[in-house]
């Protein structure tokens, strides 16, 4: 929703603004610690400097041009340089030669597709192991025949292109050929025949907030959601909807006023991140990132949960899709936590456990589960992470280092052989080649 394309916006800003304070900062700490040690060195050690010749450090000062392939992460570049530095006045004084810096072994298991646009991307989807489709801003959408190695634009032939560059089309949803967008200003469309036609479904104004998700389930059955929490399914196409929770989020909390969760009582705001399961329970976030709330089917309202920390809430989602095998949570300030087995919907609160992951600062913006063991993250400043433990312990992975932007999105899907797509901006797709 717009609150969330907002966070992103300040993501972009902040992550420009954090890594140039940085440079700067770590420069003036590098020249003065280097220069200080070069000081304490005697003056013969500089007339045959073969240790600066041979090894690891003159190594690591070739690789530090972007322009040579294979170069280190653009962010670690500044911290490379500074240990270059010490560890070459060490090498003189001491004779020994500096280890190759801790990074080097970083994973790089993505690789970047090309697109025929550079808008930032939202939601990808396929219906079978080769045909999918790609939306994004700014009317951006685009299709697949060979499984995602290649992508051709496209465009809907009920909206004039001049219309069209005005929708952010945000989430497409497919199923056995039948397919659905959704789009902000609020636009729903969907297609019989895996594409080629579209039609536009009118959406009553009374809809309690704005639409926020759809989700194919099948012929023209399909299951809507709202910014107000209203959870809906269609089995005609559309052209009707019914109602699966008796009332909104803002409804239940005020009506429920003595509930123990922080920041419930009195609740005015919407709610962001609302993301579904595989079995068709949902996770939403409160838009101040206060609560959270969860809802299965067959309940009646949603229940809120306390977030547990003082930090606000980034985004929410599920172990291995699913609500029973636990919840994560990201933080600001680029701290991930991961609830245990089997949560307690019921209770007022959950109990999180922080995952071990360096992040430096930067926001994680998704988290998915790929295998039981295999998670990865991603986040501002194209950053990726990589767990083999089931979360608990996260690695860096250089795939994105050498592009600028953010990714967003992270996917994938285990009936296509778990193939994995990570969305960002200006037209970022990545996909996973392990």
């Amino acid at each position: 929703d717009g609150s969330h394309i907002a966070q992103r916006e300040k993501i972009e800003a902040l992550s420009l603004f954090v890594t140039s304070r940085h440079i700067v900062f770590t420069m003036k700490l590098s020249i003065s610690a280097a220069l200080y040690l070069l000081a304490a060195v005697p003056v013969s050690a500089f007339i045959a400097p073969n240790a600066l010749r041979q090894g690891g450090v003159a190594k690591t000062a070739m690789m530090m041009s972007a322009n040579e392939p294979g170069a280190e992460d653009r962010r670690a570049f500044v911290s490379q340089t500074s240990t270059a530095a010490l560890a070459s006045a060490a090498a003189v004084a001491t004779g020994a030669v500096a280890p190759a810096p801790a990074n080097a072994a970083a994973s790089k298991m993505w690789t970047q597709v090309s697109l025929p646009f550079e808008d930032t991307l939202y939601d990808i989807d396929f219906d079978s192991p080769t045909h999918g489709y790609l939306v994004g801003a700014r009317g951006a959408f685009a299709e697949t025949n060979d499984g995602g190695q290649t992508w051709e634009a496209r465009s809907f032939s009920n909206l004039d292109a001049e219309e069209e560059v005005t929708y952010r089309f945000q989430v497409v949803s497919f199923k056995d050929g039948e397919g659905w967008v959704l789009g902000k200003p609020t636009l729903m469309l969907h297609t019989k025949d895996a594409g080629k036609t579209w039609e536009r479904i009118p959406l009553s104004p009374k809809l309690p907030g704005e639409p926020t998700s759809v989700l194919a389930l099948g012929p023209s059955k399909a299951e809507m959601t709202t910014s107000s929490g209203a959870v809906y399914v269609t089995d005609n196409a559309g052209r009707n909807w019914k109602a699966q929770v008796k009332e909104t989020i803002d409804a239940t909390l005020n009506r429920i006023s003595s509930s123990g969760v922080s920041g419930a009582s009195y609740f005015t705001g919407s709610i962001i991140n609302q993301v579904r399961d595989d079995d068709g329970a949902y996770l939403a976030v409160s838009s101040r990132g206060n609560f959270f709330l969860t809802w299965e089917p067959g309940q009646d309202f949603w229940i809120p949960h306390n977030r547990g920390t003082p930090r606000r809430i980034q985004n929410m989602g599920f172990v291995e899709g699913d609500i029973h095998k636990g919840l994560w949570m990201t933080l600001n300030g680029g701290k991930l936590f991961v609830s245990p087995t089997d949560p307690n919907l019921s209770s007022d609160s959950f109990e999180f456990n922080e995952a071990n992951i360096k992040t430096g600062g930067y926001g994680i913006t998704d988290v998915a589960w790929r295998t039981a063991n295999e998670v990865w993250a991603v986040g501002g400043s194209n950053t990726m992470y990589v767990s083999t433990d089931n979360g608990k312990n996260f690695s860096f992975d250089k795939s994105a280092n050498s592009i600028p932007g953010n990714l967003y999105n992270v996917k994938f899907f285990k009936e296509y052989d778990n193939m994995g797509w990570a969305l960002g901006s200006s037209g970022l797709l990545l996909r996973y080649t392990g």
